[in-house]
């Protein structure tokens, strides 16, 4: 009877073991197939996550735009950014992880059948698509601003490995065609992807001002190419009546308290347990000079001098002794802190710009803008509107009083309204040439750099294609400057 029981046991394990071997090579936590809007969720997330992360293996340029500088490891703070192979991580973080995922959204969404009994289902997936188009736009601007000359026509054609690089100017042009599709595509009495939307939670308004908001930003991005400036002031009057109104209409994603969805910034330094980074004092003296009322936000009140706060910065591309220097702000390190794509103040310092250009009202208006751009910046951060009225009043700082040319006093307050933001705060200061930053004496060149140099795995794997775009853009160097950054 033992063995006939052994014997039983053993049968039902086989029968057992041959009836689960068709799911054996079936992960189940990693589904074959994903809906389009999944991906969608993904791409929204990879992307807030690549512009808001302080990891130095993807994200420096919180040190390049001189807001952080670093304490140990100064490395990336002197421009090194071939060390930790950055520029390749920056092409997987957004070529794979944002565009890609946004291309097979697009696809999904585009095959699946429609609820004949919903009557807005085909204007859904209208906004859907053209929701995603406004996220490749962003995605595509920042990659031609990071790299200049970019794979783009023949870019995530798993068919051609070897894409050839388009130019930067040739595909600005064509995103503003994009943009300007997905704008009249909209249909904002209809909603989109719901709570698959992690910016917006699915309201198409908030969609169709972000995109007229982008818009903007592009076509200013082109303010010195002489050859776009009717395109540039059609594209602004076009966009400004539709863009951003308040900071209720900004496009951030809340992370959450607990992970897996926490600020990575908290993340890179808090649970991390790492002491990497203080602010610069290139930030911090310019802000002590102006008395700004965003340094409480914007940094801690770790360092006391004579029983008061001081905010006193890192020698910027030094070693610098961690508690010896202010901290970054429990804010910017809150584990709930905000991702930003784009900001009311952000556009509000574009029109400023425009209207001092002759793109956009008058230049009068510059200085309403102006002031608005500030405003708005202090009351994002906390702060209150009296703190901004008297900031404004300040001579250094009044529209009206303050040293030198449009260019340099809407440039240093941009780049002190976009701390925390490294890769718009680098942008705004290559094409404005605002505050004056230096490079540190050990840099590995002697000017801020002015584009990340191309992977070196494209070196090797693409070399064609790179050498052509190296060629055309004059040259793969950290300093070479890009189209847009010529004047």
């Amino acid at each position: 009877m033992k063995r006939l029981y052994i014997l039983l046991l053993l049968m039902a394990a086989t029968v057992g073991c041959t009836k689960d071997l068709q799911d054996l090579n079936v992960d189940q936590k990693n589904p074959q197939i994903v809906p389009g809007e999944t991906l969608f969720t993904e791409a929204e997330k990879n992307l807030v996550d690549h512009l808001t992360s302080s990891n130095v293996n993807i994200n420096v340029l919180r040190l390049f735009s001189q807001y952080w500088t670093q304490t140990t490891y100064i490395d990336e703070s002197n421009y090194n950014i071939v060390t930790r192979t950055i520029p390749a991580n920056v092409y997987s973080q957004l070529y794979l992880g944002v565009l890609k995922d946004l291309d097979e959204s697009k696809r999904l969404i585009m095959e699946q059948a429609i609820d004949v009994n919903n009557p807005d289902a085909e204007q859904e997936r209208i906004n859907k698509l053209a929701i995603i188009e406004v996220l490749n736009v962003y995605t595509y601007q920042v990659l031609v601003d990071i790299f200049g000359n970019i794979p783009y026509s023949q870019a995530l054609n798993i068919d051609n490995p070897l894409p050839a690089y388009d130019d930067g100017l040739t595909i600005y042009k064509d995103l503003l065609t994009r943009i300007n599709a997905a704008i009249n595509d909209f249909d904002t009495s209809v909603t989109s992807f719901g709570d698959a939307d992690i910016v917006y939670n699915g309201n198409t308004n908030g969609w169709y001002k972000f995109a007229n908001s982008l818009k903007i930003r592009l076509a200013m991005r082109l303010a010195d190419v002489s050859s776009e400036t009717a395109a540039i002031t059609t594209a602004i009057n076009e966009a400004a009546p539709n863009a951003f109104e308040s900071n209720a209409d900004n496009a951030t994603f809340q992370y959450l308290i607990s992970p897996p969805n926490t600020n990575p910034v908290w993340v890179d330094l808090v649970q991390s347990g790492r002491n990497d980074f203080v602010p610069a004092n290139t930030i911090t003296d310019i802000m002590n000079d102006l008395e700004d009322p965003r340094r409480m936000h914007y940094f801690d009140g770790n360092i006391m001098e004579n029983g008061m706060v001081v905010y006193k910065g890192g020698i910027y591309g030094a070693s610098n002794t961690y508690n010896n220097f202010t901290h970054v702000s429990e804010q910017v390190v809150a584990p709930d802190a905000k991702g930003v794509l784009m900001t009311f103040s952000d556009v509000a310092f574009f029109l400023a710009e425009a209207a001092e250009r002759g793109f956009y009202g008058s230049t009068s208006d510059a200085k309403i803008y102006y002031d608005l751009g500030v405003t708005e910046s202090i009351l994002y951060w906390g702060g209150t509107l009296t703190d901004a009225v008297d900031y404004l009043a300040n001579p250094d700082v009044n529209y009206d009083t303050a040293a030198g040319t449009y260019k340099e006093k809407i440039g240093v307050q941009k780049w002190l309204a976009l701390y925390n933001r490294g890769f718009e705060g680098w942008t705004e200061y290559r094409r404005l040439d605002y505050p004056m930053l230096q490079a540190p004496s050990g840099a590995e060149v002697d000017i801020v750099p002015t584009r990340y140099t191309y992977p070196i795995n494209e070196q090797t794997l693409n070399p064609q294609s790179y050498q052509q775009a190296a060629s055309a853009i004059g040259g793969d160097l950290l300093t070479t400057k890009l189209f847009w950054d010529k004047n």
